[in-house]
């Protein structure tokens, strides 16, 4: 196969199926029937011509009836007045009417019979295109509802080009919402871990100081219970509970060694052990 050949093939093959995809099977039925009713009006109209021919040889027949007529009373005249001359003339014309009338009525026989045939023919065609007519909104009527089906069920099942638009800008829309979400909760960690500093307020460096503080001993508390499971240390207790440690025991001990007022001026102080 030549190159040309395979060439002119590919671009037939595509510009078929570029036509395929245009195509509306609606609008080709309605061609066609529009193409079906201009060849029945052709019909028709041919109708029309033949049986105008046909009343107009109908009226010349009538016409050269008549001469004929007024020529064969004009002949028997004539022969009353003793004119047998005239009487010859007139039937002489006479008798080339009758030739005219023959091959005049020869031809509105012939076409009386293409009248018939063109009726025929035509009152065929009206039959069929009522009948294609019939089909053609019936197909047009099924193509449209299976064609909305379709496009119910493509909704349905997201495969339509509508509906897949709608769901990736649905699912793009998500993908944001938790970035920024995501966004958000990091943030408040890191402001919350002093990583980050919340300039839309005033800045209090003695409360920053203070929940730091805070946070150490629970930090130490909760390393020495993580101790205590692997078996590194003794078990801690929770804050304010069990025998104070042996500097606070050294510090409750110091005050009942001194004399009675300095215990007591020491048990006023602000901060003092219980």
């Amino acid at each position: 196969m030549s190159v040309m050949k395979r060439m002119s093939m590919i671009f037939k093959s595509k510009a078929n199926k570029a036509l395929d995809r245009m195509e509306d099977p609606r609008e080709t039925l309605d061609y066609s029937y529009q193409r079906q009713l201009e060849m029945l009006q052709k019909v028709r109209r041919g109708v029309a011509d033949v049986a105008t021919s046909r009343k107009r040889l109908e009226l010349q027949i009538n016409q050269l009836e008549q001469q004929q007529n007024k020529l064969t009373d004009q002949g028997k005249k004539a022969l009353q007045v003793g004119r047998e001359d005239l009487a010859r003339e007139a039937l002489t014309r006479r008798a080339g009417l009758d030739s005219q009338l023959g091959d005049l009525r020869a031809q509105y026989q012939q076409l009386q019979g293409e009248e018939e045939k063109l009726t025929l023919a035509s009152q065929r065609l009206q039959a069929k295109v009522d009948s294609f007519r019939t089909r053609k909104e019936t197909i047009k009527a099924t193509y449209t509802a299976a064609e909305a089906q379709t496009k119910i069920n493509e909704a349905f099942t997201g495969i339509s080009e509508e509906m897949g638009d709608v769901g990736l800008a649905i699912q793009r829309a998500e993908e944001k919402t938790e970035n920024m979400k995501a966004r958000a909760g990091a943030i408040d960690e890191l402001l919350a871990s002093g990583a980050l500093e919340d300039f839309s307020g005033p800045k209090d460096d003695i409360q920053a100081e203070l929940d730091r503080m805070g946070a150490g001993p629970g930090v130490d508390l909760e390393l020495e219970r993580l101790k205590a499971e692997l078996g590194q240390g003794p078990t801690p207790k929770e804050l304010g509970q069990g025998t104070p440690s042996s500097g606070a025991r050294q510090d409750v001990d110091a005050p009942q060694q001194q004399a009675p007022h300095q215990q007591a001026d020491w048990q006023q102080k602000p901060g003092g052990g219980q």
